[in-house]
């Protein structure tokens, strides 16, 4: 499998490189400020590299939002996107044309060519949610997601905040988004860089519940 991944990885990168003539010229890769893993990361980190050596960075990142902010708007976008009956032919015309229409540049064009080519575009919209850790971590930020069972108010919001950014590290800027699930009944779930803690109610009563069950 990881000898599969490595040639998925070269042949994405083969792809988008062949937007820029510094990238053409040079075949050496940049490093991402942190690893990813699994497809969307892979191609995240093609996608960085080229964009890297493009000095594009941001103009991707703000592309690829846009796209986002698209397919959120227009739900029509993101059954395209995950349709898997259409053939390659006819979703390289439909997503050329979207492009073309919002003026995106070359690398970025060629990231949706190469999703295309190895029948990936339903991978879109986690790849570009990959990019945006990799432009994080190169930011220095730290993305935090904080899931409780009701919103949390201001001051255990400051306090949370105040404790998350020591875990983070002194350097480090954090990111933190709240969700709300009600069906974690109390406690939270907290997931900062590669790190998950989950401290809600609903996985204690599962414990205490499978705990029961062995016992008996």
């Amino acid at each position: 499998m990881a000898a599969v991944g490595r040639r998925l990885w070269g042949l994405t990168y083969q792809t988008l490189r062949q937007t820029s003539s510094t990238a053409a010229k040079t075949g050496e890769l940049v490093k991402p400020p942190i690893q990813l893993f699994g497809i969307d990361g892979r191609y995240a980190h093609a996608l960085y590299s080229v964009a890297a050596k493009n000095k594009i960075l941001e103009k991707v990142e703000k592309e690829l939002d846009h796209f986002q902010k698209l397919a959120s708007k227009y739900p029509q976008l993101t059954n395209f996107i995950t349709n898997p009956t259409l053939n390659k032919q006819q979703k390289q015309a439909g997503i050329g044309s979207i492009l073309k229409e919002q003026q995106f540049s070359d690398t970025t064009a060629n990231f949706f060519g190469a999703l295309v080519e190895n029948n990936r575009l339903r991978r879109t919209l986690g790849v570009v949610k990959a990019y945006k850790t990799l432009m994080g971590a190169y930011r220095g930020e730290v993305i935090c997601t904080v899931t409780t069972a009701k919103p949390i108010d201001d001051k255990n919001k400051r306090e949370l905040e105040s404790v998350l950014k020591g875990f983070a590290g002194k350097n480090a800027v954090l990111k933190l988004n709240q969700m709300v699930d009600a069906s974690l009944i109390g406690g939270m779930v907290v997931e900062i860089g590669d790190k998950y803690i989950d401290m809600s109610t609903s996985t204690k009563i599962k414990k205490i519940v499978a705990a029961l069950k062995e016992a008996l």
